[in-house]
């Protein structure tokens, strides 16, 4: 049965730093693309960034770029997305998600389906 399952997430003060855990079970993500997305109830969903696992090919949302990073370990099978310069607009909850489609900035910027996503952890971040 294919998981995803999310860690890491908490509350900190703007400028602090996280850093969100996906773990993959039940399924290998090397033909994936996967990463993390953020909705909060009533909105609309956001990729936040996303990885190719076979390519290294990556996205990143214009919000994001410059603090947020996204990196794999393919041995445990997990992703990871270290969140340095946390912004109170980045609060929401924040899920992991993947889908077999080619090309990451497709997947992570538009509205395609996701094969399998985990379910959430919220991040807080406090002025």
């Amino acid at each position: 049965q294919p998981h995803l399952v999310e860690s890491g997430g908490g509350s900190v003060q703007s400028g602090g730093s996280l850093r969100l855990s996906c773990a993959a079970s039940g399924f290998t993500l090397e033909h994936f693309s996967i990463g993390w997305f953020r909705q909060l109830p009533g909105k609309k969903r956001e990729g936040v960034s996303c990885i190719r696992v076979d390519t290294g090919d990556t996205y990143y949302a214009d919000s994001v770029k410059g603090r947020f990073t996204i990196s794999r370990d393919d041995a445990k099978n997990m992703v990871y997305l270290q969140m340095d310069g946390l912004k109170t607009e980045d609060t929401d909850v924040y899920y992991c998600a993947c889908a077999t489609y080619a090309s990451v900035d497709y997947y992570c910027s538009g509205t395609s389906p996701h094969d399998y996503r985990g379910q959430g952890t919220q991040v807080t971040v406090s002025s």
